[in-house]
């Protein structure tokens, strides 16, 4: 492949992987769009669009524009956002994936990959060890798009034969972005409050433990199936991704290794109710058996660089 379009750039995700992209393929041929303001490491490092997804003849316009032959869609409304107003993330998760779908078909594009999340899973799912096939009920309008999305990916590859590729991301922890909106938010605002105030209050309980994973690793995994030869992928747009589980106690007790004062109380709000639907741990065997997925971070390794990096951060006032 040799031109990339990023729908969802300005996102947690968007961002960074962007970024990661333009290292491989070269700044001129990944294009960063979103309906949002464009990142300024993004709008200084090659071309980039405002897009709104679910403007299909500007969406068509863009691929054709840049010649473009591999998508990346991280275009999403998430759990927590996506439980205020469900009309919403139906409209943007689903009909704006229909969108990309039909028009990388119309467009030839050579390959999409549009993750998916532990959110396809609900109450009914086995916790430990989620294994990569088996019950998908969620329980939020977040979880049924994925699921729905993964099954129209699935459609379009034995309908028109096409290279539609995901992965069911965990809770994703990064330092360069802050949150957007889902559940897991706890385990990256924990990391900002400890610097900032040296205390927090958690929206889920001490004990709620839920499959996490560092940004290097998510960006790892995206970047690697993304250019996975095809012909060693026997799973689609469904791949189980993970790499680490901790309760929230734990995460705290990591971050008091390195700031014994920080202190955390637990408030439990709605977002509660989500978290308990979800997995506590997850079989991501096919994931490194078809394309030799491998993760670096644990907790701690995580919790002392996401600490090195956002007190660099707050000492120049950038947080």
């Amino acid at each position: 492949m040799e031109n990339i379009l990023v729908i969802g750039c300005a996102g947690q995700i968007g961002t960074e992987l962007t970024m990661e992209l333009k290292k491989i393929y070269g700044n001129e041929h990944v294009i960063g769009t979103d309906i949002n303001k464009i990142p300024s490491v993004i709008a200084v490092n090659g071309p980039h669009e405002t897009l709104d997804i679910l403007d299909k003849k500007a969406l068509q316009k863009i691929v054709r524009k840049y010649k473009i032959d591999g998508i990346v869609n991280l275009a999403a409304i998430l759990s927590a956002v996506g439980e205020k107003n469900p009309l919403l993330a139906w409209d943007v998760n689903m009909n704006g994936l229909i969108n990309v779908f039909e028009v990388a078909r119309q467009e030839n594009v050579q390959r999409v990959l549009t993750p998916s999340s532990i959110a396809v899973f609900g109450p009914e799912t086995p916790q430990e060890n989620t294994p990569q096939e088996t019950i998908l009920r969620p329980k939020t309008m977040y979880g049924i798009t994925k699921v729905a999305g993964e099954l129209l990916g699935d459609y379009y590859v034995e309908k028109y034969g096409m290279d539609i590729r995901g992965l069911r991301y965990p809770g994703i922890i990064s330092h360069e972005a802050l949150p957007g909106g889902g559940t897991t938010d706890y385990a990256v605002a924990i990391y900002y409050d400890a610097i900032k105030h040296k205390k927090y209050t958690s929206f889920v309980k001490a004990d709620t433990v839920l499959p996490m994973m560092y940004m290097p690793d998510c960006l790892s995994a995206t970047i690697q199936l993304f250019r996975a030869d095809k012909k060693n992928l026997k799973h689609h747009g469904d791949y189980n991704l993970a790499a680490m589980s901790f309760t929230v106690e734990e995460l705290a007790q990591s971050i008091k290794k390195h700031i014994p004062e920080f202190e955390i109380e637990y408030k439990p709000d709605h977002r509660q109710a989500i978290a308990d639907t979800w997995p506590k741990s997850i079989d991501d065997s096919a994931a490194r058996e078809e394309w030799g997925w491998q993760h670096k971070y644990d907790l701690d390794k995580m919790t002392k660089d996401m600490l090195v990096n956002l007190q660099a951060k707050y000492d120049k006032n950038l947080i």
